[in-house]
């Protein structure tokens, strides 16, 4: 027969070179570890064959008359590594060569020793030895007696009453080692008592912790900031302090802890969106930078992740008010973590548009926008006009304000105004600048082989060719995005608003999101469908008209169909006399006080509603707007004034022949009506602008300044010109810049020169110089006086 070849090859020096040292440690750990437990394993079947040997030896027959005596004591028990031998000379023959037997066979590795069953059934021999252990008494472990202690009797009417008492048992087969642990336990409690501090030691303790926590966190942040791809872990170790049991310090701990973490992350955040990697890229072989780039992407990724659920669940946790089982943090603490939580996501959310997981904060940041705390709320708009106003591209702007049209429908438009003046933060205007800026720097053409082949040689056409090349490559390196894509983002963006304030024109003209609607559609106007005008017209006349809207609100509506016509609906024939109408009709309405928030909405409606449109409007219109306006400067705050006087400046600029209203003759037929409300029939030219010489005499330097340069027919040159600062300005500049909002005066106030006060005698310069030098020798003498003697009158008294 030949012998079986060991199909197991030795492997070769050359395979053995290739196998990583790893892998052959695995091997030989391996292959000991089945070596252990085969021998464990061995060892475990010979314990418990000598076991079943034990057992059947040392049961002794217990006689039947006497079951309840006391069994002897425990067996000791030895250690199961020694091997003893066995009590043979106790037993009989006969059990021995059964034993013998027994041992022999394989069966008896296999099966328990200690039950009654034979190992053959048709081979029993010695059966009366089996039978003698069955026949044993199982007895029951007896209950321990009481013990009695006897009490001093009590005697009653029936005689003397014994009185006793059980004395308390105690477990005797209580293991030793068990009473030494518990004497160790109340030694160690004992010796170390509950120190009761007072509230200036644990003060002084809680800040020797917090310092302690402080520098630890320091040192994790400086290590993570100095190599981030080498300690990414130490990220973790970082956001396990979020989980601080520490009750004295866990609040204080865990919100700098999520500081720390969100400017680590603003700051180690690279320029891109991680992507997760792909089976193959998974498989092939990188360099070692690479491969140490990839650990630490997909360590930042999932360490971002578990901090962004860390801080959802603190919000959470705040919203349910649930207490954590820990009782670590109080329910009071709750809100301040939330309120930490919220405002990392609002950084979050504005600094890393690009990143990973972006559209997450936004779900999680669009509905505390709502919230029913106004600081949470104003925090959250505050973070989404941020990024609007920074948002170049606009694919994160889209994003957010899909989010937050979703979430005003399914709220049934129920939400706070601010959620939709956040629109009018959004950058897209620069798509029409973006165009002009292409008009003027129009991409520069390339030559054509032919028109090369013609004027070149053959050298200047290489050279050509390399240098448009490098140019090609540079422009590519410049468009950081794209012209098409940003154009298509921005209209997806606008669509998606128009739709939101449409909804709630058509649904919701009673909601208090109408004002910011009106605000919003003002401003956008001009992007505005043509198709959608008619209707959109005709709508806010309606809403004018319905007596519903506030003065600010009818303001928007006005403001809003002037954008309208002024764009894209030149070409339409609309007459828009009605919206001129109500404007002059409620300007006596605008408010006179400290909330005159109205004012810089009538300056903007004047200048689009006049100025612009020039060409449209008639001379009674004009001469009606200004002498109202003038009347109106009366009545106001003077930063009001001066912006209505700044418009009445350029109405009479753009509408020379208006200075008629500076004569007191009258033009034509007819008599001022002050009281009419439609501008083209209350017959203005028939009346003065007196109102300027009252405001003339104003308190305030820069209206009576304005008062005078219009008196005298606001001249652009000589005396009664104004300074460039106040004649290069807007209406609505002018009408901020001398705000009294913060209760400051501008121009302030001149301090008024102190009068020369002349000599005034004071004091001692009253009186007399003699009398002056008397005072002064009398009060410096000490006055001495002799000791009364008593003595003498006592002794007369006596005799």
């Amino acid at each position: 027969m030949k012998a079986r070849r060991n199909k197991k090859q030795i492997p070769s020096f050359r395979k053995l070179i290739k196998t990583s040292k790893v892998k052959l440690e695995n091997k030989l750990k391996n292959k000991q570890f089945k070596q252990q437990s085969t021998l464990k394993k061995y060892r475990k079947e010979q314990r418990k064959l000598r076991q079943a040997v034990k057992d059947a030896v040392s049961k002794k027959p217990i006689p039947l008359e006497n079951p309840k005596e006391k069994r002897p004591g425990k067996r000791i028990e030895r250690e199961e590594e020694e091997e003893e031998a066995l009590p043979l000379d106790m037993m009989d023959e006969d059990d021995l060569q059964l034993m013998k037997d027994l041992g022999q066979r394989a069966s008896f590795l296999t099966r328990d020793l200690s039950s009654s069953e034979p190992v053959h059934a048709k081979k029993r021999k010695h059966e009366h030895i089996i039978d003698k252990y069955e026949k044993i008494p199982r007895t029951l472990q007896t209950a321990p007696e009481k013990e009695l202690i006897h009490l001093l009797p009590i005697k009653d009417k029936s005689g003397i009453i014994p009185q006793t008492r059980e004395k308390p048992v105690t477990d005797s087969n209580k293991d030793e080692e068990d009473q030494e642990e518990e004497r160790e336990l109340e030694e160690e409690i004992t010796e170390d008592p509950i120190q009761e501090l007072t509230i200036e030691e644990h003060l002084i303790k809680r800040k020797k912790k917090l310092q302690e926590k402080k520098m630890h966190i320091a040192a994790l942040a400086s290590a993570i900031l100095s190599d981030p791809e080498s300690n990414i872990k130490k990220l973790k170790e970082l956001r396990s302090m979020l989980m601080e049991q520490d009750p004295d310090v866990a609040v204080t701990v865990r919100k700098l802890v999520i500081v720390s973490l969100m400017e680590l992350f603003k700051d180690i955040t690279p320029s891109y969106k991680i992507r997760p990697l792909t089976e193959a890229e998974k498989s092939t072989k990188t360099r070692k930078e690479t491969q140490k780039l990839r650990e630490f992407e997909e360590g930042l990724v999932s360490q971002y992740k578990f901090y962004l659920e860390n801080l959802e669940q603190m919000v959470k946790d705040w919203k349910q008010r649930k207490l954590k089982k820990s009782n670590v943090v109080s329910l009071k603490a709750y809100k301040g973590l939330a309120e930490v939580a919220v405002k990392s996501l609002c950084e979050l959310l504005v600094a890393l548009p690009h990143f990973n997981f972006h559209n997450n904060i936004i779900v999680l940041i669009v509905p505390l926008m709502n919230d029913v705390s106004k600081s949470i709320s104003e925090m959250c708009c505050e973070a989404v006009k941020k990024l609007f106003k920074q948002d170049k591209l606009g694919q994160a702007s889209l994003g957010v304000i899909k989010v937050i049209s979703g979430f005003v429908k399914g709220r049934n438009y129920e939400v706070r105004p601010e959620m939709l003046k956040t629109f009018l933060c959004l950058r897209i205007k620069e798509v029409e600048v973006k165009k002009d800026t292409e008009d003027i720097n129009k991409p520069k053409k390339f030559m054509t082989f032919k028109e090369k082949r013609k004027s070149l040689s053959r050298m200047q056409r290489k050279w050509k060719k390399a240098e448009e090349k490098l140019e090609r490559e540079l422009r590519e390196a410049e468009a950081s995005e794209s012209a098409e894509k940003k154009l298509k983002l921005h209209t997806e963006t606008l669509n998606i608003v128009f739709v939101t304030y449409f909804r709630i024109l058509k649904k919701a003209q009673r909601s208090p999101l109408l004002p910011a609607v009106l605000e919003g559609l003002a401003k956008f106007a001009h992007l505005i469908n043509v198709e959608f005008f008619d209707d959109l017209l005709v709508v806010l006349h309606t809403l004018i008209e319905s007596g519903d809207l506030s003065y600010q609100e009818s303001l928007h509506c006005v403001q809003t169909a002037f954008h309208i016509l002024s764009g894209q609906g030149d070409v339409l024939n609309i007459d828009p006399m009605k919206f001129y109408t109500h404007l002059y009709k409620t300007l006596f309405k605008l408010h006179a006080g400290a909330t005159n928030e109205g004012v810089e909405i009538v300056l903007q409606c004047l200048d689009v509603m006049l100025t612009k449109r020039r060409k449209q409007v008639s001379q009674q219109r004009a001469l009606a707007f200004i002498k109202r306006l003038c009347t109106l400067a009366l009545h106001v705050l003077p930063n009001s004034s001066i912006g209505i006087l700044a418009t009445t400046r350029i109405l009479m600029h753009t509408f020379p022949k208006t200075d008629l209203l500076l004569d007191s003759e009258s033009q034509g037929s007819g008599v001022f009506l002050p009281e009419l409300d439609e501008p083209e029939y209350c017959n203005a030219q028939n009346t003065a602008l007196w109102e300027l010489h009252a405001l003339r005499r104003h308190y305030h330097p820069i209206v009576q300044r304005f008062a005078a340069h219009l008196i005298a027919g606001a001249p652009s040159e000589g005396s009664g010109a104004l300074k460039p600062e106040l004649s290069r300005r807007s209406a609505a500049e002018l009408f901020e810049a001398y705000s009294m909002a913060e209760m400051t005066f501008n121009p302030p106030v001149e301090s008024s020169n102190p009068k020369i006060k002349g000599k005034v005698l004071q004091g001692d310069s009253f009186l007399n110089e003699d009398l002056n030098q008397l005072i002064k020798r009398y009060s410096s003498e000490v006055a001495t006086e002799l000791p009364l003697d008593f003595t003498k009158y006592l002794k007369t008294s006596l005799h």
